[in-house]
């Protein structure tokens, strides 16, 4: 009976190894857990596009909107962990959502396989183009003192465009009215109209908004400024150093998914990080690309971990959950 169970063992370590031997055999999903069109969904499209030349077969991008980003990462951390879903996770998925869904049907620290980082995207402050501070201090103190008069767009709860001024507001201590939309673009159109006065989003959503002088600009939450908005000085040197802050994205796999697999996974997420092609699209977004040390799966296993206990101190659950 025990060689009977040897054997059994054996054959199934050989079928798997085989299975990891001709991977992929067929298209590769890669699922994406907001609308098309939106920064996370472009960066994944890029990516994904170089990924399907190293590793043979084509990866579509399915996007699975809902809840914060949480819908399509639930569905995803759910498949089969065999290498044919994938998903592209970021901040709010896998940062910032156990704090504000505390009965989300997954861990970002446990239920997933490490690809790499995708890179970040900065966080800028910005206003309506006649809103009154001239620069970062006075808008600070602007906000602080007309609490009872000033609004905050965002694009939902748990969007980037609401974390990210959640975590601005518990710096400053400021308490403005949020007035939450279905998305970046109704916010950012109330906010060009004068409706709304300010706002904490995404570079790739604002740049040409910015250039074309519909919205100012206060500062970008960087180390250092970014060469989409050069003229846009930093959070450290207008005067709001801690407040830094990166919608980052990144490559996920299922908890369970075969070494081998993973390993495939990787080598063409890394040889897409060094393409010359992908990597200047990528910056024309405002995205700040991770160096080498900063792509290896250990690195972005730590910045999830850091992550979700950075937000918890900051974010309250969401109403109903």
């Amino acid at each position: 009976m025990k060689r009977i169970f040897a054997a059994l063992g054996l054959a199934a370590a050989l079928a798997t190894a085989a299975n990891a031997q001709t991977y992929p055999e067929r298209v590769i999903t890669m699922i994406v857990p907001f609308a098309a069109g939106g920064p996370t969904d472009i960066m994944a499209r890029i990516v994904a596009e170089n990924m399907s030349k190293t590793i043979g077969q084509q990866i579509i991008i399915e996007n699975v909107a809902g809840a914060g980003g949480t819908t399509g990462i639930t569905r995803a951390a759910q498949s089969k962990p065999d290498g044919y879903t994938i998903m592209m996770g970021h901040m709010g998925t896998h940062g910032a959502a156990p704090a504000l869904y505390p009965n989300i049907k997954y861990d970002p620290t446990k239920d997933f396989e490490y690809i790499g980082l995708a890179g970040g995207t900065p966080i800028l402050i910005v206003a309506r183009k006649d809103f009154a501070p001239k620069d970062l201090k006075e808008f600070v103190s602007h906000i602080k003192t007309n609490e009872d008069k000033v609004n905050q767009a965002h694009a939902g709860v748990g969007s980037v465009s609401h974390t990210t001024c959640e975590l601005l507001k518990s710096q400053t201590g400021a308490k403005s009215k949020a007035v939450a939309y279905r998305g970046t673009g109704p916010a950012l159109n109330d906010m060009v109209g004068g409706q709304v006065d300010y706002m904490c989003d995404q570079i790739v959503n604002l740049v040409q908004q910015i250039k074309a002088g519909t919205i100012k600009a206060y500062a970008i939450a960087t180390e250092n400024r970014s060469p989409a908005l050069p003229d846009v000085p930093t959070t450290k040197e207008a005067g709001l150093p801690d407040y830094q802050v990166s919608a980052w994205n990144a490559i996920f796999a299922p908890k369970g998914t075969p070494a081998d697999v993973l390993a495939k996974l990787r080598d063409s997420y890394r040889k897409a990080m060094a393409d010359e092609g992908t990597r200047k699209r990528l910056e024309e977004l405002g995205t700040v690309l991770p160096d080498a040390a900063a792509q290896a799966p250990e690195h972005l296993a730590k910045l999830v971990s850091d992550e979700v206990g950075r937000w918890k101190k900051i974010l309250k659950p969401a109403e109903g959950q």
